[in-house]
């Protein structure tokens, strides 16, 4: 199985640098659409589902590998080998963000930058760590998927992407969630929600930007404060924005901070 069938690839685009997108959870490739042909005029863009995600082939999918964010990582360096030229810079998503920065540890050298939209090493409360949810409010999500994962789909994904000026936005993202397979998404969620990552912030050193939504349910403010007090060489933006998809909600503030970041880094 080629690595373009497996995840997917597209490639848009030319320049002296490539720029990698990696989407969130329960989304595909198509989230990135308001943004990746806009930098398509100046680097050579990657696009790409994650293994069970959008027009991925499923039949990839290996419940052993993808039980930890660190399978996805090692696609996403699979990918950057396979079809990226010159400098290579990340731009993820939520959970895409995260397997971004496991690639660039698990990669030293290969990336020169990250920019990571709604990041969250750790989803649950710990102590002085505010992740934003409760051991026992996870446990309820995950339920609740379990048991019926349509109804959690049109429950949630209002909730995450926020934008009450524009409901269509979350009609978009439920439809995306009840594409997935419900058993491939279940054991994502909990590669996800239950992941804790904190430890792995300060293992990456590429120059970091990460852009949290100003209300944002799912990574609160509070998550960034902490990342960028981890995180060697970030640097911490505020989207004004209600919501954990910026980049589909406000893709022209999204995209200008991203356009002076990898300017910068290319």
């Amino acid at each position: 199985m080629s690595i373009q069938t497996r995840n997917n690839v597209h490639i848009a685009g030319a320049g002296p640098a490539t720029v990698i997108f990696t989407h969130g959870f329960g989304c595909d490739q198509s989230m990135w659409r308001s943004l990746a042909h806009v930098f398509a005029s100046r680097y050579r863009i990657i696009t790409y589902d994650l293994v069970g995600s959008g027009e991925s082939d499923r039949l990839a999918y290996d419940r052993s590998k993808y039980a930890s964010l660190h399978g996805y990582a090692q696609d996403l360096i699979e990918i950057a080998d396979a079809y990226a030229d010159g400098p290579v810079m990340l731009v993820g998503h939520s959970v895409g963000a995260m397997i971004g920065l496991l690639a660039t540890i698990d990669a030293p050298g290969k990336f020169t930058a990250q920019v990571m939209v709604g990041p969250s090493p750790s989803f649950i409360n710990d102590g002085d760590y505010t992740g934003g949810f409760t051991r026992d409010e996870l446990d309820e999500l995950v339920a609740l998927m379990d048991s019926n994962f349509v109804d959690w789909s049109n429950y949630l994904a209002p909730a995450i992407m926020g934008a009450p000026d524009r409901p269509e936005l979350g009609r978009e993202l439920a439809r995306s969630f009840r594409s997935n397979d419900p058993s491939i998404a279940r054991q994502f969620a909990r590669a996800t929600f239950y992941a804790d990552h904190r430890a792995d912030l300060p293992k990456s050193t590429v120059p970091a930007l990460i852009l949290q939504s100003s209300n944002d349910l799912i990574a609160p403010r509070a998550v960034g404060d902490y990342m960028l007090r981890h995180l060697p060489n970030a640097t911490l933006e505020i989207v004004d924005n209600v919501g954990h998809c910026p980049h589909v909600s406000a893709p022209s503030t999204v995209g200008q901070a991203i356009h002076g970041f990898i300017g910068r880094a290319a």
